[in-house]
């Protein structure tokens, strides 16, 4: 089997951010690549968010409501108060909201069932398939966010630290194990 190559982003010393460069007066002496906004036509201030995906929030096996929708709109409100809403895509926002949304699905399967199943055909105790599902998803999710952050990172002249839609998730999927999810 051939080799895919490397994964974005991991070849060489990572970039670094706008705002360090910035700080330090540019030693590299390039031309920085600055995204200016004000000869827009767009009036970024005032921009609405794009709805999300009506997948974002479909009604599951269970009757429950998928909570992607509501990850999907905490994180445009970060991005947008950053100033980075125009510049991530919204279907990368809407990928990150499922996997984390799925995540957290899985989690409180797990939480509900168990960590082991019965096999199918000897009855032997095996790991539950939720555990390795949700370890996928979270990868997913962290791998998204990465990029996400990554963007906001690059891009952000100004101070991009706080509090983040990451901790939301983590938040929510702590209610869900509580049962108030």
């Amino acid at each position: 089997m051939g080799q895919r190559g490397p994964k974005p982003g991991s070849g060489g010393r990572p970039r670094k951010p706008l705002s360090d460069k910035i700080l330090d007066g540019n030693p590299g002496k390039r031309p920085l690549t600055v995204i200016e906004f004000k000869d827009s036509a767009v009036d970024l201030e005032g921009q609405v968010m794009p709805k999300p995906s009506d997948y974002l929030s479909a009604k599951q096996k269970d009757g429950s409501t998928l909570c992607a929708a509501e990850i999907y709109e905490n994180v445009w409100r970060w991005l947008a108060e950053r100033k980075c809403a125009a510049i991530v895509s919204p279907q990368l926002i809407e990928r990150y909201a499922m996997a984390s949304a799925r995540w957290i699905q899985c989690e409180t399967i797990t939480s509900e069932l168990g960590f082991l199943a019965k096999h199918p055909t000897t009855g032997a105790a095996i790991q539950s398939p939720y555990v390795a599902i949700a370890n996928t998803y979270m990868t997913q999710a962290n791998r998204l966010w990465s990029e996400i952050f990554q963007i906001v990172r690059e891009n952000c002249s100004g101070e991009y630290g706080g509090a983040s839609p990451e901790d939301d998730v983590m938040e929510r999927l702590l209610e869900a194990r509580r049962g108030k999810g």
